[in-house]
């Protein structure tokens, strides 16, 4: 089967031939039916800061997947081919699909283990599965579970790309007061169906608005400055975006707000489930663009430019 694979930073993707995955005890065989592009795809590609998370090349990147299982390893009782699923990324050692020792979805099968499989709502396309398992999973994750967004809390999101919009939309499906950042024009015009209070294109805007919660989907080093300069005193902080891997703040709101800083990674398969629950319910369906896998280096050439509205997916036949 053809994969895109990473071999090095600056270097593209390369479109090998691999042989296909087997099941082994505690895995099983996913048929990859749709997989997304991350902004993560492009830094990884980018960042040398990233090699760390790749001691084994090449390896076939995509995390975010949703398919069907097409063979069962043993000690996998719980599940049998047919299976509809989306597939959490992070394993519990701290690994990863399409990182470290697990091929991802660029290419049309991948292995998973018990850790990472969740049930896929029959009402839930693989499209939207797909988006779930990495933009909706983290968005969520750093959200609810990591920020503690409630009814009635004052909220500010930066960025409304892929992540940054569910987590805006989540955080209004909870009751939250939610007041966004988006450099992107076309991008603040989403604010009417996410349910934002405002938006504007720096997260300052909103100094008076004595917001308690912050979540940075961007992380681009200046935005990381920016919010924790215009939280409310004891307001908490929370950084899941990687675009840029430093950022230089000011320490005096810090100190003087006594603010509280979080980081957020991926999520838990619990975080996964409350997603597909919300798009079975036809709560939560953030835009997208359907591609192909060969259009996967296109996406990311795109990506990096900016400006995109909407999750790239690729689906497979």
């Amino acid at each position: 089967m053809k994969a895109w694979q990473f071999t090095g930073t600056d270097t593209p993707l390369e479109l090998n031939d691999v042989p296909k995955p087997q099941a082994r005890p505690g895995t099983v065989v996913v048929e990859v039916k749709a997989a997304g592009v991350c902004h993560s795809d492009v830094t990884a590609l980018d960042d040398p800061g990233w090699m760390p998370l790749f001691p084994v090349l090449p390896r076939t990147m995509g995390h975010e997947n949703a398919g069907v299982i097409t063979e069962v390893g043993d000690g996998m009782d719980g599940w049998q081919v047919g299976d509809r699923v989306g597939v959490a990324p992070v394993m519990p050692d701290g690994d990863a699909i399409g990182y470290g020792q697990w091929d991802g979805g660029f290419g049309p099968r991948l292995l998973a283990t018990e850790a990472n499989l969740v049930r896929l709502p029959d009402e839930v396309p693989y499209d939207l599965g797909a988006m779930a398992t990495d933009a909706g999973l983290t968005a969520y994750h750093a959200m609810m579970t990591t920020g503690g967004c409630r009814p009635g809390m004052k909220v500010g999101v930066i960025g409304l790309g892929g992540l940054g919009y569910i987590g805006a939309r989540v955080a209004v499906l909870t009751g939250a007061e939610v007041y966004a950042a988006e450099v992107a024009p076309k991008t603040r015009e989403l604010a009417g169906e996410i349910g934002l209070t405002d938006v504007a294109d720096t997260i300052t805007a909103f100094k008076d608005k004595d917001l308690d919660l912050i979540v940075d989907y961007a992380g681009f080093g200046t935005t990381t400055a920016q919010g924790i300069e215009t939280l409310a005193e004891f307001g908490t902080f929370v950084q899941v975006g990687m675009g840029k891997l430093e950022a230089t703040i000011n320490t005096y709101p810090l100190i003087i707000n006594q603010l509280t800083i979080k980081g957020s990674k991926s999520g838990t398969v619990e975080d996964l489930a409350g997603i597909y629950e919300l798009m079975r319910a036809g709560a939560l369906t953030p835009p997208m663009n359907h591609i192909t896998q060969a259009d996967i280096p296109a996406a990311i050439d795109a990506l990096r430019t900016g400006g995109v509205i909407g999750r790239f997916i690729a689906m497979y036949d």
